[in-house]
């Protein structure tokens, strides 16, 4: 057994162009003995080689190796191939029966049995069949595993079903024993030799075939009936995943590799919308457009959305060396024509702003640095302070300044009636530039777009979700009741685009989010569709724990997106108009002038109460947390003198006697 694994090894390991001539060695001879095969079938006797058939046969390897050649039977690596090697073989061995049967019946050879034209083609068609099929048993990959496989039901009948069980027929770790559709006339049929089941049916197919994975090959239906499907298939304890998008399966692009975890935008029931691409476009194309904090999620994604609309040139400001090498390198193989100009550069940078400003004919300038992470921002409060308010102050000024047609100011829900830091200051920027705008010229159009949580963002829970399941748990959740609302990466990004492009003066706009999702709801799903189950009460011997964690400083139960309770309606059905009070700037430089000599003396209590005088919607829910203010705190209590009882000073007193 040891020398035929060592041979197939061998084998294996020969050259692609070594297995070729091997390949066409073997059809050379089995062109030799079906040739002299269909004498003996035709005659009734082995007959000795001679002119005749030695004729018969150069006609046939003539014929036969050119066009399994041209048909494409030797680029063909057939311990990889499935069923679909049968039909390539027949379309072969049709066109080489077709000729072979022209010459030999048809036109005729003397010597030569007319039924030999017949004969021979069938036994070289059954032969060359057998040959590949024996092959791909004998070298199959990874033989061992194939007894181990994971059974697997590919819902979605249609071409990108069939097309993913093709894909699948060599897998080593894969079986698929059936489609489930929805569509009744698929039932009970059976396509490319897998049933087809009703989805109803599900629960007994489950038990009774050992199902643990379901494959969504369903490209082209909504995203409220894919939400309905994952639903129902969460009742089970199956593991689900999914393919690409349509295009990828339209190119032919499908193989196992695409196959991928579901991701959680599949899981949200909202509709995206497709984009106003006038909109899109108004702010962008043959412009100078400026992005700040470029290499974060939001900034990323603006930045590869801008750079399809092809502006003139486009200023990534980024104060992370790596996250800026990685979009500027990923933007570069986006479009090689487009002026890319990176700068490693802090927005609270003043001189160095308006360098750029002057240096740079900017018409655009989408802002999205901030420090966003509540807890951190939370445990440093004053140098958040400096970047999200003042160092959008600097940009808005600046932009003022120097007539920028347009300025995005990135906003987010949590600058709604905030408990955090981190919103507060998210509102005060906003405050800032409605203030500046209201103060200086009005050449430029300013606009502040406000939205939630975005999936898959460097500041989201998401991906921490899924590593937890992934590491068997358990998954932590600070409270039952927690909600959010969530909008994907790239939807955000087009949004934010499109509301910029919709300003006439300095407004703020809502994107909407569509409903809130429950946390804990979302986590249940996650751990329900990777084929897991809860452990709880209820179930002891469940695989992953839901642990709740408590509310960390400055968290609120659930986000809101208007300060008011009249948003107006914009001719963008994912867009609103909000109204939202501001200072005065000549209150507001006074006050900012007091906080920024706080931020300067670290005075971490003041400069939190300052938020508070200034974002009166600001009611923080928690102590601070401040490092610098702990260490400040721990200093003041070392320099304290302790107190002293009576008795421990007769001690001291008794002690300085002796």
């Amino acid at each position: 057994m040891s020398i035929l694994t060592d041979l197939t090894k061998n084998i294996i390991n020969l050259p692609r162009y070594s297995k070729r001539i091997i390949a066409i060695l073997i059809d050379i001879g089995l062109c030799v003995f079906c040739t002299w095969f269909a004498f003996y079938l035709r005659l009734e006797k082995f007959i000795q080689i001679n002119d005749v058939t030695i004729l018969a046969v150069l006609i046939s390897i003539i014929l036969a190796i050119p066009i399994f050649w041209l048909i494409g039977l030797y680029k063909t690596i057939f311990r990889f191939q499935g069923s679909s090697i049968i039909f390539t073989l027949f379309v072969a061995s049709f066109v080489y029966s077709l000729l072979y049967f022209a010459v030999i019946t048809i036109y005729g050879i003397q010597g030569i049995p007319r039924s030999i034209g017949i004969i021979q083609p069938i036994l070289l068609f059954l032969t060359v069949s057998s040959t590949r099929i024996a092959i791909k048993f004998l070298f199959l990959p990874n033989s061992k595993k194939t007894k181990n496989k994971t059974n697997v039901l590919i819902y979605g009948a249609g071409s990108a079903g069939r097309q993913l069980l093709t894909s699948l027929e060599s897998n080593p770790e894969m079986k698929v024993v059936g489609f489930l559709d929805d569509d009744p006339q698929f039932h009970r049929q059976i396509i490319l030799g897998q049933t087809v089941y009703d989805p109803l049916k599900i629960d007994k197919i489950i038990t009774t075939k050992k199902i643990y994975l379901v494959l969504l090959a369903l490209p082209s239906i909504t995203r409220q009936k894919r939400n309905q499907i994952i639903n129902n298939l969460n009742e089970y304890n199956v593991n689900v995943k999914t393919l690409p998008s349509v295009q990828d399966i339209v190119d032919g692009k499908i193989s196992v590799s695409d196959i991928k975890d579901l991701s959680i935008d599949d899981l949200l029931n909202r509709e995206q919308v497709e984009p106003n691409l006038e909109l899109l476009s108004k702010n962008i194309k043959s412009k100078v457009v400026m992005v700040t904090g470029a290499g974060g999620s939001i900034g990323s994604e603006i930045s590869r959305q801008i750079i399809k609309l092809k502006p003139k040139r486009l200023i990534l400001i980024e104060l992370n060396e790596f996250a800026l090498y990685k979009i500027s390198e990923d933007l570069k193989n986006l479009n090689h024509n487009i002026k890319i100009i990176s700068l490693l550069l802090n927005i609270q940078n003043k001189l160095k702003i308006e360098e750029v400003f002057k240096s740079f004919n900017i018409d655009t300038i989408y802002h999205a640095a901030a420090y966003k992470h509540v807890p951190l921002v939370e445990e440093n409060i004053c140098e958040s302070v400096n970047n999200n308010v003042f160092g959008t102050f600097i940009l808005a000024e600046a932009a003022l300044k120097y007539n920028i047609s347009n300025f995005v100011l990135v906003s987010s829900d949590k600058a709604v009636r905030s408990t955090n830091v981190m919103g507060a200051t998210k509102r005060l920027a906003e405050i800032c530039v409605q203030s500046l705008y209201d103060n200086q010229n009005k050449q430029s159009k300013f606009a502040i777009v406000r939205f939630g949580n975005v999936l898959e963002s460097s500041g989201s829970v998401i991906p921490k979700f899924k590593k937890q399941i992934n590491d068997g748990g358990p998954v932590t959740l600070t409270h039952p009741d927690v909600t959010r609302y969530f909008m994907t990466i790239f939807e955000a990004s087009q949004l934010v685009m499109q509301a910029g492009a919709m300003a006439e003066k300095c407004e703020v706009y809502v994107l909407d989010m569509g409903k809130s999702v429950k946390i804990k709801d979302l986590i249940e799903k996650m751990i329900k569709l990777s084929g897991l189950s809860i452990k709880d009460s209820k179930n002891l011997e469940g695989d992953i724990e839901i642990k709740i964690t408590g509310l960390r400083p400055g968290e609120k139960l659930y986000e809101e997106l208007l300060m008011g309770d009249n948003p107006q309606k914009t001719f963008h059905e994912k867009i609103q108009k909000a109204q939202d009070p501001f200072i005065s700037f000549s209150r507001l430089k006074i006050d900012l002038n007091h906080l920024t000599n706080l931020i300067e003396e670290n005075k971490v209590e003041e400069v939190k109460n300052m938020l508070s005088k200034l974002v009166p919607s600001y009611q923080s829910n928690s102590k601070i947390v401040d490092h610098f203010y702990e260490l400040q705190s721990n200093v003041k209590n070392d320099f304290k003198s302790p107190k002293i009882t009576n008795s421990e000073e007769n001690k001291v007193v008794r002690i300085k006697t002796k």
